[in-house]
């Protein structure tokens, strides 16, 4: 209660939070805008009531994919843009060096994002505008829609992309995490009218308040791991400078249980799209049987596939945000030393062995949590939240806690001023 009330005292974050909800809502707006030339009642009931990984995909982008709006392909390019250029800056000697030239090369390194951003567009664009071609107005000619079409998906993502970074730069949060969010806030009066749809047809209610339960559970669970962290006990030497005695203090080190908070999930959740996409140009029987049958949101190799990838990316974002070596060196410059370890080598041992179980149980985590909501939507028979599922969850909570603290850093940053 006291941020909220802070909110409405500082002008600044007023001003922040009222250009955020403003972008949020151009968002919205423009997600409502359809490209005309589709039968869209007939593309819903038909190929979004079939195919669940289309109806992921339209999770994120707030029900713009379904409806075939100039939003259509969202926030999905730049984050698999993004996905691409943080690879490549791994494996890349030249793009890692860029990127620690300053400012200046994390610049670059965002301009080439952007742009491969509007290559993948392009590409995404023309397999939907494709894809839909049985619900194309007959009086419309085909290329004359797919060319239409892909320049106006392609604009409409380089704009969401525009809006995502204006958050981010004016604003408070990520800009893009916040249009996933208010994408997937947008689509849950459905998921809850198709709930009540499925009680009033038959089904035991008692399976559906178990699911909530379920849920609920869930989001506890994701509020708790989010927070923990494990204290490494820090003891820095006394030093005496003139008259006077610093130093000495013990302090700690905190290593969150997931270094990359929600963006693991996010980046599986955008990459698992791009096999449905070759697939669906694969002529071979043997292929659109499988993924008909085994590459789907219940699927056996749709979360084999899912499970692995969160693996990696929690592994990935480790590795690329945290040096144990680089740790070790700044605590034995400040004259610090971790307790009971020998300051260098073993120090960086020591550390590196922490963070690999640390990520063991968080990337544990992440699967556990996309995989409940499936496994209870199978037991409850209870499907209309199964697109809301652990994913979805993850990164609402997600989103949600990171705009908070940012809002209460950005309080006492301010508290602090005054004072000054």
């Amino acid at each position: 209660m006291e941020n909220i009330k802070a909110i409405f005292k500082l002008p600044e974050l007023r001003q922040k939070l009222l250009y955020v909800v403003i972008m949020l809502f151009l968002y919205r707006l423009g997600s409502y805008i359809p490209i005309s030339g589709l039968d869209n009642e007939l593309l819903r009931s038909e190929l979004f009531g079939n195919n669940s990984i289309l109806g992921f995909i339209n999770l994120f982008s707030g029900g713009g994919l379904e409806r075939f709006s100039i939003f259509a392909l969202g926030i999905l390019p730049f984050i698999n843009a993004s996905i691409i250029m943080q690879l490549m800056t791994f494996i890349s000697p030249k793009l890692k060096d860029l990127s620690q030239e300053g400012e200046a090369g994390r610049k670059q390194v965002a301009q080439y994002t952007r742009y491969l951003a509007v290559v993948l567009s392009i590409v995404q664009g023309l397999f939907f505008t494709f894809s839909f071609k049985p619900f194309v107005s007959p009086e419309i000619p085909f290329y004359f829609f797919v060319l239409y079409a892909t320049l106006s998906l392609v604009a409409g993502a380089a704009l969401v992309m525009w809006m995502g970074e204006l958050i981010t730069e004016n604003g408070i949060g990520n800009g893009a995490s916040l249009l996933i969010f208010v994408g997937i806030i947008a689509q849950i009066p459905m998921y809850i009218s198709n709930t009540v749809m499925l009680v009033k047809a038959g089904t035991n209610i008692v399976n559906v308040l178990i699911l909530i339960l379920l849920l609920l559970f869930m989001i506890i669970a994701i509020v708790f791991v989010q927070e923990a962290e494990r204290r490494i006990p820090v003891q820095y030497a006394k030093k005496v400078v003139g008259r006077k005695v610093t130093g000495g203090q013990t302090s700690y080190i905190p290593l969150r249980l997931i270094q990359g908070g929600v963006l693991p999930i996010i980046f599986a959740s955008a990459l698992l799209q791009f096999p449905l996409i070759i697939g669906e140009y694969i002529p071979i029987e043997s292929v659109r049987t499988f993924f008909a049958v085994y590459y789907q949101y219940d699927g056996l190799a749709y979360n084999l596939f899912f499970c692995g990838l969160i693996f990696f990316f929690t592994y990935f974002y480790t590795a690329i945000s945290f040096n144990p070596e680089e740790l070790s060196n700044a605590i034995k410059r400040q004259g610090g030393f971790i307790m009971g370890v020998r300051p260098g080598q073993s120090t960086v041992t020591y550390l590196d062995r922490i963070i690999s179980r640390l990520t063991l149980i968080g990337a544990t985590f992440l699967a556990f949590v996309a995989l409940v909501p499936i496994l209870g939507a199978n037991f409850t028979n209870v499907t209309s939240l199964m697109g809301l599922g652990g994913t979805a969850i993850l990164i609402i909570v997600g989103v949600a806690m990171d705009l908070v603290k940012q809002i209460e850093v950005y309080i006492i940053s301010k508290r602090y001023e005054g004072l000054i």
